[in-house]
């Protein structure tokens, strides 16, 4: 299969959507985002779906809005929680580069202000903190390419994530 699709991995707040769009602008891509599909596909927000029908329902749709994905010449916004999904996280590495935009735990909870409705995947008991240390060797675990986007504004991420697709390709 053809890797001309570009993935984006990352922790919630590390601007995936965000700067999906702009890299596929750029790129002269088409841009997609799986929590979009998965809204689509149930009708409801994220977080509804969280709450109405818990967490291991969540992840059976964010696996299922995937599995069945053949996008072309596309960029790939995932859900944080994405990497939870083995099956999802194999079919998105088949379909291109996989882009992890690494944020530090302190620069994520500042980003994150609507925890309550945000559509995040807290395993009961858990703290943020907790989860960022659980899915953080995830992200590592399935990255052709890591950016740093601690500092980075959407721009510098972007050209960050070019500069190191060109240097693989």
């Amino acid at each position: 299969m053809n890797k001309d699709n570009i993935i984006l991995i990352g922790m919630p707040g590390c601007g995936k959507s965000t700067c999906g769009v702009l890299l596929a602008k750029l790129m002269l891509k088409s841009f997609l985002d799986t929590d979009l599909l998965i809204q689509q596909n149930e009708g409801k927000k994220l977080q509804d779906i969280i709450n109405e029908k818990g967490n291991d329902y969540f992840k059976k749709c964010e696996n299922d809005s995937v599995v069945t994905l053949y996008a072309q010449n596309c960029v790939i916004a995932t859900g944080g929680s994405m990497v939870y999904n083995e099956e999802a996280m194999k079919h998105l590495k088949e379909l291109g580069y996989v882009v992890y935009l690494r944020l530090g735990f302190n620069s994520m909870k500042k980003r994150i202000h609507n925890l309550a409705t945000r559509g995040i995947l807290l395993k009961e008991g858990y703290t943020l903190e907790d989860m960022y240390n659980e899915r953080a060797p995830l992200y590592e675990k399935y990255a052709d390419i890591t950016v740093n986007c601690d500092r980075n504004s959407i721009n510098d991420t972007v050209e960050a994530i070019i500069k190191n697709l060109k240097s693989i390709k």
